[in-house]
Order: structure tokens, then sequence, then C-alpha cells
């Protein structure tokens, strides 16, 4: 990354901390005039003693360097202390950015990316740069002014040192520059290895039980092993071509140790400078040391920096191919769904699993290479009506709920909800206008009030108990230790599936949608809770559109219409009575035989 890169990078995250910024750099410079002043203090003292100065001139010698010490010990405390506040503050504002962006991003997206890859770039890569925002560049400054500072010194000691010296700085700062950039592919490379290890982990933790009951462990575990020494290989070339910085460092430290110890000897020696015009070469010298380790270490800190940086910037200009439209307004009330010659084919690296795991793209391998999820599929459903689909595994149910809520664009035809084209709507309205109810549901670790309102603090506890009142679960919850503030452990751990589906029947209750889109919501309860979720369908369903996918001829008893899908185009569709009325019909073949034997 160029300079002005880095610059325009820490000004939007430092820009709001600038009187923090201000501080820390006074607080820098503080330090470095007490670290010149510190051995000018024992020149004096060395040269006084040497020639038999009074004792109370030794004294406030001993005095001043005390109070310098303890000083300077003061300002460390101080500019440590600031410099954590503000890495901290930017490092978690940064975390915060990244987090919201990955959020805002398509499915397409999530569908290359693991959470946990996605979790060790969002934390692992921002952890690399605390240190860049904290210190790296005021101190990088700072030891620059210090090594100045230095060397102004010197030259009004003697000239010829003063020469000397800056020959050997610019030597070493040469070398450094030439060498500062060796590392960064390695870093990056290690960085990208970090995450490949953090999402395989997440994915076989998630499939523990899948894991040990179909006895593939060790295969988890000698996978693990693989990437874990991938890592291994990663970090250690990193390592090696940070520490050729070190090993530099080493070899100059030594040869300016060398020119100071003897220009001071020769000087000394031809009456030029005092013994303790010596002891001040050295210390100085000394004190060129702490800067350029110190530089040297940031530059390797930098060369990590700049790889979580590149991979930070790389998150950040990923673009979803989902955006807002021009904030169309949407009618109040029911919602009519209008599908127009639309034709979709999921991106085969984000191709999703349906409802019972197999991609939903077609029925096998074969047809999904050969052809789009969706073909020319047209149909429309009025407001306030009902439309029940149905299908085989793969034809296409769970991919038009997903258009729908719009985590993908068809690649032909349009989709009008209200009349009005998804793409003209804007994404937070037309999220809050389609509830989506599955089988699959997600829970927080988190309090039953924040997982039905997703933590939205403006909806009174009124609503939500009037919710669960509709729905039969204001006594359950009630009965609760906490009641609302009872918090769910992980996934909703502890809830039968029942449980969990009249709490998903809630979060819709609340939001109050214009589209219901239920998709398999029944499909693995029992017959007396499915007695009890049918109560509540039919209470979540009233004034309002809904577009419900079915396993079982039950949860089609209270649609209008039917819509039976094969390969992603319409096989049947028509009145639910009409349908069932006629014998020859797809629908009154699956009332015959049973839904869930043809849907399979």
């Amino acid at each position: 990354m160029s300079l002005k890169g880095y610059g325009a990078f820490l000004a939007a995250y430092l820009g709001p901390q600038r009187r923090r910024v201000a501080l820390l750099a006074v607080l820098l410079l503080g330090s470095i005039g007490l670290q010149l002043a510190n051995p000018q203090i024992l020149r004096f003292f060395i040269d006084t003693a040497e020639q038999g100065g009074s004792l109370d001139a030794l004294l406030v010698a001993a005095g001043l360097f005390l109070a310098s010490a303890v000083i300077g010990q003061v300002v460390t405390v101080a500019e440590t202390y600031t410099a954590e506040g503000i890495g901290w503050t930017a490092a978690n504002r940064l975390r915060a950015d990244l987090a919201l962006h990955c959020l805002k991003l398509d499915a397409a997206f999530h569908g290359r990316h693991t959470p946990g890859e996605l979790l060790e770039r969002i934390d692992g890569d921002v952890l690399k740069l605390n240190n860049f925002f904290s210190r790296l560049i005021v101190a990088l400054l700072g030891n620059l002014l210090l090594m100045l500072g230095v060397l102004a010194l010197l030259f009004r000691i003697d000239s010829r040192v003063g020469l000397a010296m800056t020959a050997f700085v610019a030597l070493a700062l040469a070398l450094f520059r030439a060498l500062g950039g060796v590392a960064v592919p390695h870093w990056a490379a290690a960085r990208a290895a970090h995450a490949d290890l953090f999402g395989f982990l997440e994915e076989r933790f998630a499939g523990t039980e899948d894991l040990r009951a179909n006895g593939a462990v060790p295969y988890a575990l000698r996978r693990l092993a693989e990437r874990a020494w991938a890592l291994v290989r990663a970090q250690r070339r990193a390592a090696v071509f940070g520490v050729t910085l070190g090993g530099t460092t080493f070899f100059l430290f030594a040869v300016g140790t060398a020119l100071a110890v003897g220009l001071g000897a020769y000087l000394y020696r031809a009456g030029a400078i005092t013994i303790g015009t010596v002891y001040i070469l050295f210390a100085y010298t000394e004190l060129l040391r702490r800067p350029l380790e110190q530089i040297t270490r940031q530059l390797q800190d930098l060369q990590q920096a700049a790889a979580g940086l590149a991979r930070v910037r790389a998150l950040l200009d990923e673009r979803s191919a989902i955006g807002d439209g021009p904030g169309a307004p949407l009618p109040d009330g029911p919602l009519a769904v209008e599908f127009d010659r639309v034709t979709f084919a999921y991106p085969p690296e984000a191709r999703p699993a349906s409802a019972d795991g197999t991609a939903d793209g077609a029925a096998d391998g074969a047809a999904r290479e050969e052809g789009p999820t969706l073909a020319d599929l047209s149909f429309a459903v009025p407001a306030g009506g009902r439309l029940g689909l149905l299908g085989r595994t793969g034809s296409g149910k769970t991919t038009i709920a997903r258009l729908l809520h719009r985590l993908y664009d068809p690649q032909g035809g349009a989709i009008r909800l209200g009349g009005v084209d998804l793409r003209d709507l804007r994404l937070q309205e037309l999220q809050a206008r389609v509830g989506v109810v599955s089988q699959d549901i997600q829970f927080f670790q988190a309090s039953i009030r924040d997982n039905l309102t997703f933590f939205d603090r403006d909806i009174a506890d009124e609503r939500i108990w009037a919710a669960l009142a509709d729905l039969g679960l204001d006594g359950w919850c009630a009965a609760l230790p906490e009641g609302l503030d009872t918090i769910l452990p992980a996934g909703g751990g502890g809830l039968s599936a029942g449980e969990g589906q009249l709490l998903a029947f809630a979060r819709a209750f609340l939001r109050d949608p214009g589209l219901i889109i239920l998709d398999e919501a029944s499909s693995r309860l029992d017959p007396a809770t499915e007695a009890r979720i049918e109560r509540a369908v039919d209470r979540l369903l009233a004034g309002r559109t809904a577009i419900i996918i079915a396993h079982r001829l039950a949860t089609v008893e209270r649609v209008d219409e039917i819509l039976i899908l094969e390969g992603g185009r319409i096989l049947e569709w028509g009145a639910r009575g009409r349908l069932a009325a006629d014998p020859d019909s797809r629908f009154a073949g699956l009332l015959r035989v049973g839904l869930a034997e043809v849907t399979r």
C-alpha cells in the first residue's frame, strides 16, 4: 500500500480520536527530551567528579538524574495507557465496520466464505493492526526525531563524530528500507492459513454429532493436522524472512558500537574531549541503538500490519450484488406476489442447501449442471391469497422463498411485490414486509425478548406478550424463571421443536409482514405438536398473503391455489378444490398416494 493509502486509513480510524493522538504525540516528545537530557546530566557528573568539583554540585546532578528517571517512568506509563486506548478504540471500530459490511453482503459472498474464516478475518487480522493504530506510526516518527536529536548533539560535540554516526544511521535506514517488504507476502499467506484453519474448525464443530455418529472423527483430525501443518509452514516462512531485519540490526549495532568506542578513544587521547564526553559518545550511540531496534521491530510489525491491512481492505472492497433500490413505496396490508418469466441459477460456489440438506438447484447433480434452478417461471398470488408450493426436493421451492426475500436476484425476468419490482425497494423495507418461517430456526444465546425482537428495544413488552398469547405461549413463558429475560442457550438448546417453531411464529407476528412464507415449517413435528402449530398458522396467516412450502397434506388444506414445480418449471397450477376434484390432475394423484412419498 502507498503512503497515501496508509494515511487515508489512519485518518479514517484515528481522526475521531485526534485529541488523544495529540496527547500521545506530546508524551512521546517529552520522553524523547528526557532521553536526550539524561546523558548530559551524567557527563556533567563524571567531569565534575574527575575535576574535584564540589559535593553540592554532584548531589544536584544526582537529584536531577533521579527526578528525570522518575518522570520518564510516569511518562512511559501515561504513553502506554493512552496508546492502548487509541489502539483498541480504533480496532474495535474497524471490527464493527467489517462485521456490518459482511452482514450487508449477499448470500453468494457467504457461500464462498465459511463463518470461521470470516471470524478470523474480522478479529485475527484486525488484532494485528492494534499496534499499527496505537503507536506504530507515531512511534516511528518519534524514534526518527530521537535519532535526529542525538545526531544534532553529536555534531555539537565534534563534527567528525557527527558525520561518522550520520553515515552509520543512513546506512542502517537504507538497509531497513531495502529489507522492509521482504516478509509482507509471507505474513499475508500466514494470515490466510489462519483463516483456513478457523473455517475448518468452525465447520467441524458445527457437525460434531454427525462426525461422531458416522465414525468420521479420525478423518476430521487428519484434515485438521494437514491445515495445522500448513499454518506452521506459512508462519515459519514468514518468521524466517521477518528475522532478516533482526540479524541485520544486530550486525549494524556491533559496527556502530565499535565506531563510537574507537572515535571516543582517539579524541580522548588527542585531548579533544573529556572522559565525560567519551561516556556521552558511548551513551548516545547506545541511545541510537534503541530507536533503531524499535524501528526494526516496528517495521516487522508493519509487515504483519500491511498483510492484515491488505486482507482487511480486500474484505471492505467486496461489493454485494444485491443493492438498495430507489425506495418505491409498498401498499399497506397484504401484498400481491408476481413472478414474471423468472430465470435463475445459483453461482457454482454459492449453491445453498435446501431444508433437507440437498442442493436446491435441481433434483440431481446432472440436472444442476445442465440448466437453471428456475426456468422462465411465471405465476401470481393476489393480495391476501394463499398459495401452496409442492414439488420434489430440488425442484426450486426454497429458491422461490430466497428470491422473494432478495437473498439473490434472478438473471432474467422480474419479481413484483405489491405491484413493485423488488429491485426498486429498499432492502430494509422489503425485509420488514416479508416474513419467512422455516424449520431451520436460528436462536441466539440471549434473552427470549431479544430472540423475538432481534434486539430491537423499541418493541414494547406488551406487544411481545400479546404475540405469545395469540400462539398459546404466554403460560409457558410466564413459567420460566426470568420470563422474557430468560437466557436461551446457544442454538436454542432446551427448546422442543414445537416451542422453537412457535417462537419463530411470534417473531413474524411482531414484524406484522404483508407476505408470509412458510418453508416446510412443520415437517419435523409430531402430530400433536403439529395440531398446535396449525392453530398458530391460522392466526399468523389471517389478513396476509401466504406462500406455503409443504411436505404434508394437512399444511395445504388451508391454501387457495396449488402450484407444483418440477425441475424449476410449473408442472401444475390451479385452484386447490378444482385440482383435487380432477382425477387426472397431478395434485389429485398426490392426494391418493400421499404427498410425502412423491415429494421425497
